[in-house]
């Protein structure tokens, strides 16, 4: 039977058929962009999703990329974001004096080192837990200062305080917020505060874990997007992780819906250079 027929046939149109035949030519630029997609995924240890991606994209390659496409492209492909829950955490140490909630919720300063807000969690290592402080600046949701230990007690806090006086290079007036958790009440924690030249503190209500809302989202993404399931093997390997996670992700990679899916670390420096224009042209 000859192929006009077999058409006919089946209702197909003759030019359809002889264009279904042919040989497809390979779309290079979108090889290339799913090549882009995978690294992009595996960088983030199989973490990115489809709305990290296309902020990665555009502002890492200045590629324009839809939330549907991106999720399309990595559902071709079979890349899932991983999850993992979080946990609660248990406080250690001895209450010794609170303070009032100076920052009340007013979690968007002008510029750097006007608020810092501090937090604990715990981390799973072989047979047990470390903890992690951080030391986070609101203005662009930054880690200024962190530290890793076996016991969640004010030592662990107040290093985090003390790299961030430093790495920041000693800000004078810098308001910190924290929990009620009994390592900021503490003492020693009182005393690194003082050592830092014109700081105030500012605790949240007790019970209310929305006044120090913009701490938590850190340790979550933390969580799901670079801690093994598992956990890690010794408290070593954790600090090794949590290092390349702050230094080398999260801090310079990693879009923050809070930054209009910026880094960190870029929207410091554009408000830097901002800053350092404008007082170039008054």
């Amino acid at each position: 039977m000859s192929k006009r027929r077999l058409c006919d046939l089946f209702g197909i149109i003759k030019s359809s058929y002889y264009y279904g035949t042919q040989t497809k030519p390979i779309d290079v630029e979108r090889v290339k962009l799913k090549a882009l997609i995978r690294q992009i995924f595996n960088d983030s240890k199989q973490s990115a999703g489809a709305r990290t991606i296309i902020a990665i994209l555009w502002n890492e390659h200045s590629i324009r990329l839809t939330r549907y496409l991106a999720a399309k492209l990595m559902d071709q492909m079979g890349l899932k974001s991983c999850q993992q829950k979080t946990h609660k955490y248990k406080h250690a140490d001895q209450e010794h004096k609170t303070h009032d909630n100076i920052l009340d919720r007013n979690f968007n300063p002008s510029m750097p080192n006007q608020v810092w807000t501090g937090d604990v969690t715990y981390v799973r290592i072989k047979g047990g837990w470390c903890y992690l402080a951080v030391v986070l600046d609101l203005f662009a949701r930054r880690i200024v200062g962190f530290s890793v230990s076996d016991s969640p007690n004010s030592t662990l806090t107040a290093k985090a305080l003390q790299m961030a006086y430093q790495t920041r290079l000693k800000p004078s007036g810098v308001l910190f917020h924290s929990d009620q958790g009994t390592h900021y009440t503490s003492k020693k924690f009182a005393e690194s505060i003082a050592d830092c030249e014109g700081m105030t503190q500012s605790m949240s209500r007790k019970g209310n874990c929305w006044d120090n809302a913009p701490t938590e989202p850190f340790f979550r993404s933390f969580k799901t997007e670079w801690m093994p399931k598992g956990g890690y093997e010794d408290i070593d390997e954790a600090k090794q992780a949590i290092s390349d996670y702050i230094w080398g992700y999260y801090q310079t990679v990693r879009p923050h819906t809070f930054n209009n899916y910026l880094p960190p670390a870029e929207t410091e420096k554009r408000y830097f250079n901002k800053d350092l224009l404008s007082g170039v042209l008054n």
